[in-house]
């Protein structure tokens, strides 16, 4: 090998460890310095730096923007454009800094004005948590100049307060903020050893269901809502927006779904100003339950958002949860409170030595010894000397510096010199030095007391916006709007939206799943698509509904073996898209004879006529479906006859075979359901109703479709509608501050209309309502609670019935404390009907 070649192989060595190196050197600079917080403080780097800068500026006025960038541009290299924006990010977070002028809005997405025009300075929060010089670490600036902050000396849990976002080299950070009064109120559990719980809590408001929040940590998943109400039957208003989502991305994502067939609508209009509305007008036809639904199904009114919370601890990225971050913060600050109380202590200390000191130098006239001393010397040991009697009583040595301290005490503070004001100071000092002793002892009780001070004087408007709350799960292809046609070629065996030369079979949406039956005795379950091969010879097709226990198959099939015809009834409840599966015994030959599907377990009479040249006596026979029993679809059935058949007619139209079905309502999430969550309301038969009674005074009549919304927190009895019973309020007058009840028949029947029972006024509420025949209620009246009086009124007997708008009658004025109803038999419900009180 030439010299060249081994200096070029020798170079290519050099090179590649260089870049290795270059790498993990930009990896380490990227995730320590830019885009991850560190644990001490919650900050990233330029927000640190950002905020040093404003202290040293703060004289208390605000500042122009653009000069606090210049000034934060001595420790941040990395040029104006990124520190304006971290001084946005950090204004409009609300905690650490106070802003003046347009800062933008981050529900709408509006930027701020220019650097020039708007004014910041630091909050009051911000001087009481964050800044202490004495307990600072500091470290030189990038160009050597001047020093700065390692970490600011931040005590209280920013990180958890203000969130943050970070992607890094191969590693990202994503911490959500959280409610700044749940955040102290969880400290002081910690600190007191009792357990405690942190969710989000977003300045956007809306709702958020933290069932799978995991503490914040790596693998959680929280979903979060705008919330959406019902202007009226043809309109809704969405009044905030998701975290992270402005009005502009929301109105877009509405949009587009509207263009995709998922939603209908005829308008959406941005109405934001100082509160968030956006007002949707449905298209016509569509329900407000069905248009809710969708929006949270396929636009961002409902997102997820998946935390991982990665910080820097002791320079290396970690990942942890809320909890386990709260408790380093918490222990942090408890140290830095210590470190405070430590530097108190010892400037009260030195304080108590040098005013003992005055004192005695004073009152003992030992400055007089100095008057004929002519070196230094020999005046500092003049000094000594005198002091000598009374070292003693000094907690310490008293050290030649001190003694220099008393050379400077100006004769006309001598001859002022007041020796009751003295003692009074040292006894001041004194008590101080007590205090911040005991403080030091008892340093948990004193990180209470700190962050109580802490809640008193900042959490003042910083309740909760966000409402902790679970949601349903909404099924998109259950809300998904039919929004193209599906065609089939029978004899081909193909079926899709593309086909439209062949047969129109119905509308379907694009995420629905087809399910085909053949004449072969094959089943197949398959996705639209513009054109799928399903297999030749269907006989059967139809949306598919994925644990649909009611929707019943009747079939008769031959067993191509031995020509035997069988007839079973089955259900088809989850299957395995795309793939193939045989209802027949699986022989060849084998075929369907009859199909039928019945959506709610119907059972018909079919006639069957066998071949002539059988040799059965009766050679047509009755065959009745109800007598079979519904069996999972891969059993073969039952026989019903070994001859030849002929023909197959349907004869008569069959009842339904499955009882009522059984409805519960989930109280939770305000959602009915079948699959028994909540409280049963009964079973229900098609016509049947559901009566919601809500607590400003009014009604409701609904039908049992799943897809109908209730707000749990307004409702005060929901049970199944019985037109006969008789419906039996108390309700407050506020014009009149007394009780009335009344009995009544529901006679305004029209579905989804409110009805106000109680007389309309402002202050009036619902007290009580009940569908009990005789209602027996116990009145507790009384000035004060520990004094009241108990009366039973059975309201059945006292109270007659009268008009549903009718005022009522009085039982009660304002001192009425406590009304309880007392349930009886009927009341309690059966099994069959549960009602439901809130």
């Amino acid at each position: 090998m030439s010299e060249q070649e081994k200096h070029a192989e020798q170079s290519s060595v050099l090179i590649n460890e260089m870049y290795q190196s270059w790498f993990l050197d930009y990896a380490s600079y990227v995730i320590l310095e830019r885009a991850v917080p560190a644990v001490e403080d919650g900050l990233k780097p330029v927000q640190r730096r950002i905020l040093h800068a404003m202290k040293e500026m703060d004289d208390g006025r605000f500042n122009k923007v653009a000069n606090i960038i210049g000034q934060s541009m001595q420790y941040h290299p990395h040029g104006d454009a990124s520190i304006g924006d971290a001084i946005i990010n950090l204004g409009q977070k609300d905690l650490l800094i106070e802003t003046q002028g347009n800062w933008g809005d981050v529900r709408t997405g509006d930027s701020a004005a220019a650097a020039r025009y708007i004014e910041a300075r630091l909050s009051k929060f911000a001087l009481e948590v964050a800044f202490n010089p004495k307990t600072t670490k500091w470290q030189l600036s990038y160009d050597g100049r001047k020093n700065e902050p390692v970490t600011l000396p931040m005590k209280f849990p920013l990180l958890l307060a203000q969130g943050a976002e970070g992607i890094a080299v191969g590693l990202s950070t994503k911490i959500l903020p959280h409610n700044f009064c749940e955040i102290i109120e969880a400290s002081i559990k910690y600190l007191k050893g009792k357990k405690f719980e942190l969710y989000p809590d977003f300045n956007t408001g809306g709702m958020i269901d933290v069932n799978n929040y995991n503490d914040g940590g790596r693998g959680g998943k929280v979903r979060v809502r705008a919330r959406i109400e019902e202007a009226d039957k043809k309109s809704l208003i969405i009044k905030d927006v998701p975290y992270g989502i402005t009005t502009t991305q929301l109105v877009d994502s509405i949009l587009k779904a509207n263009d995709s067939g998922k939603i209908k609508i005829k308008s959406v209009t941005d109405n934001t100003a100082k509160d968030v509305e956006l007002a949707i007008q449905l298209a016509p036809g569509v329900s407000t339950d069905q248009a809710i639904d969708a929006l949270y199904a396929f636009t961002d009114c409902e997102i997820s958002i998946s935390p991982n919370a990665c910080i820097i601890i002791n320079d290396k990225p970690h990942f942890i949860t809320a909890s386990e971050l709260l408790k380093y913060s918490v222990d942090h600050t408890k140290n830095l409170l210590l470190q405070e109380l430590q530097i108190k202590l010892g400037e009260l200390q030195e304080d108590w030595h040098q005013s003992s000191l005055e004192k005695i130098f004073i009152e003992k006239r030992i400055y007089r010894d100095i008057e004929e001393q002519t070196t230094w010397e020999a005046v500092l040991a003049a000094i000594d000397k005198g002091l000598k009697p009374y070292k003693k009583l000094f907690r310490r040595e008293i050290t030649q510096e001190a003694i220099v301290k008393l050379t400077e005490i100006r004769i006309k503070r001598i001859s002022k010199f007041d020796a009751f004001k003295a003692n009074e100071h040292i006894k001041g000092v004194e008590a101080e030095i007590e205090q911040v002793k005991n403080n030091i002892a008892n340093l948990t009780e004193y990180a209470i007391s700190y962050y109580d001070g802490l809640l008193k004087k900042c959490g003042k408007g910083r309740e909760r916006k966000t409402e902790i709350r679970p949601f349903e799960t909404i099924q998109a292809t259950t809300v998904a709007i039919a929004n193209t046609k599906l065609y089939v070629n029978y004899k081909e065996g193909f079926i899709g939206t593309g086909l439209k030369k062949d047969e129109f079979a119905f509308d379907c949406s694009d995420l629905d799943n087809i399910i085909v039956f053949r004449k072969d005795g094959k089943m197949i379950v398959t996705k639209v698509s513009d054109k799928t091969f399903v297999g030749k010879d269907i006989w059967h097709l139809a949306i598919f509904q994925k644990s649909d226990e009611r929707t019943t198959y009747n079939m008769l099939y031959m067993d191509g073996k031995t020509g035997i015809t069988y007839g079973k009834r089955f259900n088809v409840i989850g299957v395995t898209r795309d793939k193939e599966y045989d209802l027949t015994k699986g022989n060849p030959g084998s075929k369907m004879s009859y199909f039928s599907a019945n959506p709610n377990g119907e059972a018909e009479v079919i006639t069957i006529t066998l071949s002539p040249g059988s040799k059965a006596r009766t050679k047509v026979l009755d065959f009745y479906f109800e007598e079979l029993e519904i069996k999972n679809r891969s059993a073969q059935g039952n026989q019903v006859t070994k001859y030849l058949v002929k023909s197959i007619k349907f004869k008569e139209k069959g009842r339904s075979t499955l009882s009522a079905p059984k409805i519960w309502f989930d109280d939770t999430v305000g959602r009915l359901n079948k699959d028994g969550n909540g409280i049963l309301l009964g079973r229900f038969e098609e016509k049947d109703r559901i009566i919601v009674f809500y607590k400003d005074g009014t009604y409701e009549l609904t039908d049992f479709e799943f897809t109908n919304r209730y707000e749990p927190n307004d409702i005060v009895r929901i049970e199944k509608f019985h037109p006969e019973k008789i419906i039996t309020a108390v309700y407050y007058d506020a014009k009149t501050e007394q009780y009335n009840a009344k009995r009544f028949n529901i006679e305004a029947q029209a579905l989804k209309s409110k009805y106000s029972f109680i007389k309309e006024a402002g202050g009036n509420f619902l007290e009580m309502v009940t569908t009990s025949q005789e209602p027996i209620v116990i009145l507790k009246t009384g000035k004060k609670k520990t004094d009241l009086k108990e009366e039973e009124l059975a309201l059945h007997e006292t109270i007659a019935i009268s008009g549903w708008k009718s005022v009522g009658t009085k039982i009660a004025g304002p001192e009425l404390k406590e009304l309880m109803l007392i349930a009886d038999e009927e009341e309690t419900g059966t099994e069959n009907e549960a009602p439901t009180l809130f």
